[in-house]
């Protein structure tokens, strides 16, 4: 269904296809009324796009999508609603920043080996969006950057022989632990919500153990109608969300334009019994 809400999506300040100012266009065209760009690690898009927002009347709501580690795993905690410039949010973004900026050295150098051609690490930040944003590149800018130089055919087949899991160019950041990206959300006025954790592949009570840290850190919210997910999942998050009293999260997850009919607004209708995050923003 199309939702007036999409507080999970995603533009060239991070890896998504539109600009900022592209992707409120799109969502006031797709009759959404209530954004947040969630860009990975960076507000830059939020800041890019709140002019273009105001003049449109969209309600644009500040967003960061943080990536962390828990028990060994990479799990997304979603920020919502706090103070882009506060010092927290400041400290998140240079602190990310520089794990990406370390993770990417990695990945050149390592792709560059495996490959034996050389991947400039400039290069594929050229693909990032010019912006300051574009230092924040990730696995399908190499990816990309893969395709324009001949070395693949598509990004299926990037990620398969060189960046997918086990593979080259799979470095793992040093990204903070779950708690610490709550910590910066909430220290910033934000809500920090738990996102798509249907998508991590743990056992329930790993994933339960997780959410008892991440609730124990600050966290008061969890994703509970998200992109494509099916019934079984999006249950399986509404018993997590009454179970742990958290608010519900939605969002699409929208990169840019896809043949799975994945656009902004598109997810399930957002469950009646759970209180949304929205509920008590002014």
């Amino acid at each position: 269904m199309a939702s007036e809400f999409d507080l999970h999506c995603h533009t060239t300040a991070s890896d998504g296809k539109l600009s900022p100012a592209d992707l409120v266009l799109r969502a006031c065209e797709r009759g959404v009324k209530t954004l947040a760009i969630t860009d990975h690690d960076t507000v830059e898009g939020y800041r890019e796009a709140l002019p273009v927002a105001q003049q449109q009347g969209l309600r644009l709501i500040p967003g960061i999508e943080l990536s962390t580690v828990w028990g060994g795993i990479n799990v997304h905690i979603v920020g919502l609603n706090f103070d882009p410039d506060s010092d927290a949010m400041r400290e998140a973004e240079r602190d990310q920043l520089e794990a990406r900026k370390q993770r990417s050295v990695i990945i050149a150098e390592k792709l560059s080996k495996k490959l034996r051609h050389d991947i400039r690490l400039e290069d594929v930040q050229a693909l990032g969006g010019g912006s300051e944003g574009s230092e924040l590149v990730g696995r399908p800018h190499f990816a990309q950057h893969l395709i324009n130089e001949g070395l693949v055919p598509d990004m299926a087949t990037a990620f398969k022989k060189y960046l997918g899991a086990g593979k080259a160019g799979d470095v793992k950041a040093s990204w903070p632990g779950t708690e610490q990206a709550v910590k910066w959300i909430v220290a910033a006025g934000g809500t920090a919500v738990m996102a798509h954790a249907h998508m991590y592949k743990m056992t329930r009570t790993k994933l339960r153990a997780c959410m008892d840290d991440f609730v124990d850190a600050g966290g008061t919210a969890i994703e509970v109608a998200y992109g494509l997910m099916d019934s079984d999942q999006q249950g399986q998050m509404r018993s997590i969300a009454k179970d742990y009293g958290l608010k519900g999260s939605c969002g699409s997850d929208f990169h840019g334009p896809n043949k799975f009919g994945l656009d902004l607004g598109v997810m399930p209708q957002f469950p009646k019994d759970i209180e949304p995050v929205w509920a008590d923003w002014n």
